[in-house]
């Protein structure tokens, strides 16, 4: 570890931390992506959680907007912390039709740049520094820097589980869960300050039935503790019932919003994290938002949130891109379709090589289970059939460090980077370099 001391303790800290571990290798792959055509033997970076299968249509509608729309006069302005006002009647008449099915009151949503930039600012807000915040594991690895770069808040791994046979119809988290990692945060000094979940759920696919979600808002009221559910996949999920796939679920749940019961219980513990990234597949026009209850909660955003501003040309953009509900209608239609063809390419496959995984009912991944390759079930023989299958294939997944689970050799993969043409084309290369191994002499 190098000591700068040009720099300040946050600087070295920030210096020596790395945001996530596949990145080195995320940025090499970007720069030999495949292409059918110019570079067939080209890499398939399927680590990052992008979502590009229906992006042509969406650049289309914006760049017909820019055509035809005059710029309003408040874009070179100034606009309050919470985002522009018609930027977040906009966002609630959509929320309200597509996710929430229910009427919401833009004055609850706070908007910011990106996703991240709304998990930073509610750590800092609701928790103090060495507070706890608790996270279903697996969970999303990069949530530990969220709440800890700036908040200081620290992250717990609930496990609920070790084989993934026990997750295949959804997550099992229960109040029995949650009392026992109260009572182990407790023990160790600790304030058990939020709770956070994913649903649909980051990196498993699974999702909360809305009798689970409320059971446990009731818990968290009665305790004092924040609880906020992550809806930034709410949008993209697989049909279910599709004839490749429809055996694979013993229930075919829907996605239910936690909304509703943020509205039903109006509590100030309870919170909704959402952004237009996944869903829509704009990663990097940054926009997320908080549904909150809590008006101190949104006075402080606003006062909060200068550094973290979605530009006003953006939340313009996108305004009329949301309010045209027909067309929302329409590309929403066409990313479950993209999505579930995506998604049985891969599955068919890891079928095919008998690997175990978890039956996805959204968001971008399926979470696989690659234990039977691996030489130990240790962190370094993990890291170590990760690279060598990148090497050897060419297909970078995500290593499973830092998602917090306890066992090794599971690994999220992301199909929606690239079309199902040539997600079957990288699909088929790591059932070739599997297949080898299976049949290479003990």
């Amino acid at each position: 570890m190098s000591d700068l001391p040009n720099l300040s303790l946050r600087g070295n800290r920030a210096y020596n931390t790395v945001v996530r571990p596949d990145f080195e290798l995320y940025f090499e792959a970007s720069k030999n992506i495949y292409d059918v055509l110019d570079n067939p033997q080209g890499a398939f970076p399927l680590n990052v959680a992008d979502n590009k299968l229906n992006w042509s249509i969406l650049r289309e509608k914006l760049q017909h907007i820019s055509a035809t729309h005059q710029i309003p006069a408040w874009v070179s302005g100034y606009s309050p912390g919470l985002g522009n006002e018609t930027f977040r009647l906009s966002l609630a008449e959509f929320l309200s039709t597509f996710l929430a099915n229910q009427p919401l009151n833009h004055e609850h949503i706070g908007v910011a740049a990106g996703a991240t930039a709304v998990v930073e600012l509610s750590a800092i807000i609701l928790a103090d520094k060495g507070d706890v915040a608790v996270f279903p594991a697996p969970a999303y690895p990069v949530y530990s820097r969220d709440i800890l770069n700036k908040a200081g808040v620290e992250r717990y791994d609930l496990i609920t589980h070790h084989d993934i046979n026990v997750i295949l119809d959804g997550p099992i988290l229960s109040i029995e869960h949650l009392e026992k990692a109260k009572q182990d945060i407790e023990l160790q000094g600790s304030n058990f300050k939020l709770l956070v979940l994913t649903n649909p759920d980051n990196p498993t696919g699974g999702t909360y039935t809305s009798e689970q979600l409320e059971a446990i808002a009731d818990w968290c009221i009665e305790r004092k503790i924040h609880f906020i559910v992550n809806e930034i996949y709410g949008l993209v999920t697989i049909n279910t019932q599709h004839p490749a796939i429809a055996a694979d679920y013993s229930d075919h749940r829907q996605f239910t919003s936690f909304l509703s019961i943020i509205i039903k219980k109006n509590s100030p513990y309870l919170h909704q994290w959402y952004a237009l990234s996944k869903d829509l597949g704009i990663s990097g026009m940054r926009v997320g938002m908080v549904y909150s209850r809590n008006q101190a909660f949104l006075t402080a955003f606003n006062n909060l949130s200068l550094p973290h501003m979605v530009s006003n040309h953006t939340q313009w953009l996108l305004q009329n891109v949301l309010a045209d509900q027909e067309f929302m209608r329409n590309f929403l239609d066409a990313q479950q379709q993209a999505l579930t063809k995506g998604y049985i390419v891969v599955v068919n496959q890891l079928k095919k090589l008998d690997i175990p995984f978890v039956p996805s009912y959204g968001s971008l991944f399926v979470w696989a289970d690659f234990s039977s390759f691996l030489e130990a079930e240790t962190l370094v023989a993990e890291t170590a059939f990760w690279k060598e299958l990148y090497r050897n294939t060419g297909v970078l997944l995500t290593p499973g460090i830092g998602f917090g689970h306890t066992k090794r050799g599971i690994f999220r993969i992301v199909y929606t980077c690239f079309d199902d043409e040539a997600l079957l084309v990288a699909m088929t290369r790591i059932d070739h370099y599997l297949s080898g191994l299976i049949n290479l002499p003990k």
